[in-house]
């Protein structure tokens, strides 16, 4: 295994620094926003040496890639709940609980910050809407797999993501009955 491919354990030091530079560079762009801040300030934000953060991460674009991908994969994970309504409503409610918290609009932010930072920024956006992607059609493929008449992964994005997103950016409340509503609407069989 080569000196890049060295296994991480879980937990220990490495897992602390990781935790310590992702905490880091969310409270910089919840207090500055994107682009008013290095990689510099993250380090001595987290305590730790900019060194690391280099070594780990390469550059500030790849860090806030893997801020915002963890953020997809650990607060609103793909449920499996057994049918596509009940797998869709937990996304929903997940994605809604998490959008509408201290951090919600976190991956909005850095998506939007990554695609006016260049061409590596432009990769870096389009890597996150690709996993996301990647996981709801995954979602979708288990609902296929059990002969559900499952929807395309961009008419969840337009038909559920879109509307939370746009209510919270615009200030207005996410309300369980609002967001089961786009679920089913989003599945009412179309003449």
């Amino acid at each position: 295994m080569d000196e890049g491919q060295r296994s991480r354990r879980p937990g220990g030091r490495s897992a602390r620094v990781g935790a310590q530079v992702h905490q880091a560079v969310t409270d910089l762009i919840g207090e500055r926003g994107y682009g008013n801040f290095t990689v510099g300030e993250v380090a001595a934000r987290a305590g730790v040496a900019d060194s690391s953060v280099y070594r780990r991460w390469g550059n500030l674009e790849n860090l806030l890639t893997d801020v915002a991908l963890t953020r997809l994969n650990t607060r609103s994970p793909m449920p499996d709940t057994g049918s596509l309504a009940g797998d869709l409503h937990a996304y929903a409610a997940a994605v809604a609980r998490e959008i509408t918290g201290p951090d919600g609009l976190l991956v909005v932010r850095l998506a939007v910050a990554l695609s006016s930072s260049g061409p590596q920024g432009l990769r870096a956006r389009d890597g996150i809407r690709d996993e996301r992607t990647r996981q709801l059609r995954a979602m979708l493929d288990r609902a296929g797999e059990r002969g559900e008449d499952a929807p395309d992964a961009l008419d969840v994005l337009d038909h559920i993501m879109a509307p939370l997103y746009i209510r919270v950016l615009f200030g207005l409340e996410l309300t369980p009955d609002y967001v089961d509503g786009l679920v089913d609407r989003l599945l009412r069989p179309r003449p």
